[in-house]
């Protein structure tokens, strides 16, 4: 049994992880994100510069940022690959927060290791220490409890073994995985001990292909041979399990029709049929209406956000049923479902077996068809540069609609936040089977994930180019992990959308009422914010110019090779331009912020004040009580439960 200390026990640990899935065996960690601080530095910083031929070392430049960087990664990688963070304790902890707790809304891998307090508390309070007087046993580690999935302080150097044996457990399971966090104590990491042999082995962890419970398939396949509107809802589960070719071996063996959550974007291409593209809040008018007509819905790998469901109101039969295939028993409960547990791909094929030569009713089968192929034509009217607009500014689904062209089949485009995700849900164009070109973080919908995020894709898949979608809002809380491209020669390129502030909570603020207030990147106006002004239609800014920002001299301060374009036309000669860099591409381009998407019938329960004096604000109470009366509970069980 060798000698090591904590940190260096677990970097070896951490080397020696291998992961397994269809018989493919590869390496679970790719390396450790970080960035050292006093109670890091001497452990785990020490550990990473000794054993640096075995765990790569990434520098990153925002805690939280670096949190996101891993959490993209293991995403591409369909949760078989994972980086782990280290910062100190105090700010550089708590930064990692929300990094957390995205990864862990998303179901998504992702090992924190941060500093903390001394095990020992002889020298308490040391720097950047929280003491409370009720409690000497908490720090600021605590606030990552609730956000992580499993959660450990290594108090004694013996406490490492079991504390990483349950971490990798919980890394690899794909019902339960998400941030894990293992606080080491500053005096602990660089205390020795002698480690067992065993730990330090090369292990290999299984993630196994769970079948459906073979009474429960059988019902499944009763409920689909005997509905007359089956709908089948894509989720993430199919992307992560690799089941998108079942899926459309399903979809083509038996005419039913798919939609699409954001996480599975991309699970059937859109120039499929039978696809109908985003479904709820921010779906097309033909998931939306199909949706509505459904008299099964059978969820593939989906949480049921209240988006997909468009705050349950999207699902309108009577005596709607739902048929739940998840691999995680809390999902495969919702809606009063008929839990079908399982891997996804494997619960398709099997489905598949069982329902023979069944196939759906010609009738919802040509109205699927139907629907897809007028989004089609709706889609290349929105995305398209019409004539006589050359002069004004571009919309953002124009920009999108650049983007994606210069994507291809396997280029890949990322985004988070703002007005962005739910334009990209309905237009992207789906062209790679595999379902990795389409990366859009909208379970926890991070603010500032956008570029982290991308250089997590760049990292999990080289080869591919990465379109990074973000708006000046978002980009300006988390910018500075465009020096942590340059620095590792990330060729990313990003679309910087310049809206001269948050366009897309402008518009949530004009439809409750509220006029655009504190979304305006501008001047105060004596000492009053600028608001939207004008009618629906042809709104326009109120009060002073916009603030003197300059978007591209930001970037190129960091680093990054930027320019600003005014057209569409030029958007797609820099796009052209910045492919194949060895570095990040940042392309700035104004869009008219009031030229959105229109909702095609998805509906968000966004509460309106009751009471006002302001006639806007009693207006969309109105017609958010109009709206409310579309919701239902989902209780109907299936026969047989």
């Amino acid at each position: 049994m060798p000698q090591l200390t904590v940190a260096q026990a677990l970097v070896r640990f951490l080397a020696t992880q291998h992961i397994e899935r269809d018989g493919c065996r590869t390496r679970l960690f790719a390396g450790c994100l970080g960035i050292f601080g006093h109670g890091n530095l001497s452990g785990l910083g020490q550990a990473l510069h000794q054993h640096r031929d075995l765990l790569r070392y990434i520098p990153a430049r925002n805690e939280q940022g670096m949190v996101h960087l891993a959490v993209g990664y293991a995403r591409q990688r369909n949760r078989l690959g994972i980086y782990a963070c280290t910062s100190s304790v105090g700010p550089g902890a708590t930064n990692m927060v929300t990094g957390a707790a995205l990864a862990t809304v998303n179901r998504l891998p992702v090992l924190l290791l941060p500093g903390d307090t001394f095990a020992t508390r002889y020298p308490h309070p040391v720097l950047q220490q929280l003491e409370l007087p009720h409690d000497a046993g908490v720090s600021v580690n605590d606030c990552l409890r609730p956000v992580s999935r499993f959660y450990a302080r290594v108090e004694r150097p013996e406490q490492l073994v079991p504390a990483a044996l349950e971490a990798m457990r919980v890394l690899t399971d794909p019902a339960d995985c998400g941030a894990v966090t293992i606080a080491l104590p500053e005096d602990v990491q660089t205390e020795a001990l002698h480690v067992p042999d065993a730990f330090l082995a090369h292990r290999t962890w299984t993630v196994s292909r769970q079948p459906p419970s073979p009474e429960l398939l059988a019902r499944t396949v009763a409920l689909v041979s005997g509905a007359q509107r089956p709908l089948i809802v894509a989720g993430g589960g199919v992307i992560y399990s690799q089941a998108t070719a079942a899926l459309r071996e399903l979809v083509d063996a038996t005419g039913i029709p798919v939609a699409e959550t954001q996480a599975g974007r991309g699970a059937l291409l859109s120039d499929h049929p039978l696809s109908l593209g985003a479904v709820g809040a921010t779906g097309t008018a033909a998931a939306n209406r199909l949706a509505r007509e459904a008299d099964l819905v059978i969820g593939v790998g989906t949480r049921w956000s209240d988006f997909t469901t468009a705050s349950k109101s999207a699902f309108q039969d009577p005596g709607v049923r739902f048929v739940n295939v998840n691999v995680a028993s809390f999902d495969a409960h919702k809606h009063a479902g008929l839990p079908l547990l399982g891997d996804a791909r494997t619960v398709l094929e099997q489905l598949l077996a069982g329902l023979g030569a069944h196939r759906v009713d010609p009738v919802w089968e040509r109205l699927a068809s139907s629907q897809s192929e007028a989004w089609g034509l709706e889609v290349d009217r929105l995305v398209s540069v019409g004539e006589g607009e050359h002069s004004r500014l571009p919309s953002q689904a124009q920009v999108i609609g650049a983007v994606n062209d210069a994507a291809g089949r396997t280029g890949v485009v990322v985004c988070a936040a703002g007005s962005a995700p739910g334009d990209l849900h309905k237009l992207w164009r789906a062209r790679d089977p595999e379902a990795k070109g389409y990366h859009v973080e909208y379970g926890y919908s991070c603010m500032g994930y956008e570029i982290p995020g991308g250089l997590g894709v760049k990292l999990a898949a080289p080869d591919r180019e990465v379109y990074v979608i973000v708006g000046d809002g978002s980009y300006l809380m988390l910018p500075g992990e465009l020096v942590t491209a340059v620095a590792e020669r990330l060729g990313v390129v990003i679309v910087l959308i310049d809206n001269h502030g948050y366009a897309s909570i402008g518009s949530l603020s004009r439809s409750v009422g509220s006029s655009g207030y504190g979304t305006h990147y501008r001047y105060g106006d004596d000492g009053s914010l600028p608001v939207d002004t004008g009618a629906e239609g042809s709104w326009s800014v109120g009060g002073a110019p916009p603030l003197p920002v300059d978007l591209v001299a930001n970037a190129a301060s960091l680093g990054a090779r930027a320019v600003r374009v005014g057209t569409i036309g030029a958007l797609r000669e820099a796009l052209r331009d910045a492919r194949g860099t060895d570095g990040p591409a940042v392309i700035v381009i104004e869009t008219d912020r009031y030229r959105g998407v229109p909702s095609y019938d998805g509906w968000w329960d966004v509460p309106v004040a009751e009471v006002s004096e302001q006639d806007p604000v009693r207006a969309a109470r109105e017609r958010y009580e109009q709206g409310r009366r579309a919701q239902r509970q989902h209780l109907e069980q299936p026969p047989g439960e």
